[in-house]
């Protein structure tokens, strides 16, 4: 998710504050060694648990070949790609609902990405969805969980916004360097909604470096941000890399984690419990893995 800001919303947030679209780009080396790092440990777990299966005799007669069915749906995914990419490239203005301050566009927007779910569910035969065990009740699921994370965390997310000026005062002050935006970011990305953790590491080291988004905007529209505010960049990165891979340290640091277990489950899959999962891969697998982000990469 960190190589675009369609891949998780708080690169978006910073698509929209003034971020280049195509900057996150300069994350693949990032990217490339956690995936890969990652992966190379799920094989050897995959190959210790395949032996221990041994040898599984094939009973299920003739193979059929590969083939994709309800291939229209991939006109609506593009549909909704083409609606996040609108929201951020035009600007129509503001309504007040309820005195809460609404982009044209992200109404739009919104919108648009029900009506191309709506279009999906119309003329996508209901055979398909049978055939995969499809069914409302993970998404629903995490549905109700994140409604109710996201109607007690505003306190959390206001004591964030308020910066030096807040509770969190002396800890936002001690971040400095950019292992500490990656480690701070990251951790309250891990249990907090990254979007708004994001925006306020994001501030803060604009903050500290005397900068402006408008300053920024300009460096990233003239192509050498690099050159001009190279310190940012660092901090950028860094930012960048905590909200988005700590994210999959609990199952509420990213909404598809809980969707993936509630799907786990209704399969029949016994998954760990929420401490469980921390205890048994994040810290073992993940936080290892980001330490050595931390010494090599940044």
């Amino acid at each position: 998710g960190s190589l675009t800001p369609l891949g998780d919303p708080p690169l978006f947030l910073g698509f929209l504050h003034g971020v280049s679209f195509f900057w996150t780009f300069t994350l693949l080396k990032e990217m490339v060694f956690v995936a890969g790092f990652l992966l190379i440990i799920f094989f050897l777990i995959d190959s210790y648990n395949y032996k221990k299966e041994g040898v599984v005799e094939d009973t299920s007669g003739e193979v059929e070949p590969v083939r994709i069915e309800g291939g229209l749906n991939f006109l609506f995914l593009l549909g909704v790609i083409a609606g996040v990419l609108f929201s951020g490239f035009v600007h129509l203005g503001e309504v007040s609902i309820f005195g809460v301050h609404v982009a044209i566009q992200n109404i739009v927007r919104d919108v648009w990405i029900v009506l191309m779910g709506l279009l999906s569910l119309k003329t996508t035969s209901k055979s398909i969805r049978e055939g995969n065990d499809f069914n409302w009740f993970p998404i629903l699921e995490v549905a109700y969980l994140f409604a109710g994370i996201f109607m007690t965390i505003i306190p959390a997310l206001a004591i964030l916004k308020a910066g030096e000026h807040g509770a969190l005062a002396s800890l936002v002050k001690a971040v400095e360097t950019n292992h500490d935006y990656f480690w701070v970011t990251g951790t309250l990305s891990s249990f907090l909604d990254n979007a708004p953790t994001y925006l306020t590491f994001f501030n803060t080291a604009l903050g500290s470096l005397n900068l402006t988004e408008d300053q920024i905007r300009v460096a990233f529209a003239a192509g050498n941000i690099n050159e001009v505010y190279p310190e940012f960049i660092h901090l950028l990165t860094a930012i960048s890399l905590g909200a988005v891979y700590m994210g999959a340290n609990t199952y509420i640091g990213n909404a598809p984690n809980f969707m993936v277990k509630s799907i786990c489950e209704e399969a029949g899959i016994e998954m760990p419990s929420f401490f469980g999962y921390i205890i048994r891969w994040s810290l073992p697998i993940l936080i290892p893995t980001f330490l050595l982000v931390t010494f090599f990469l940044l």
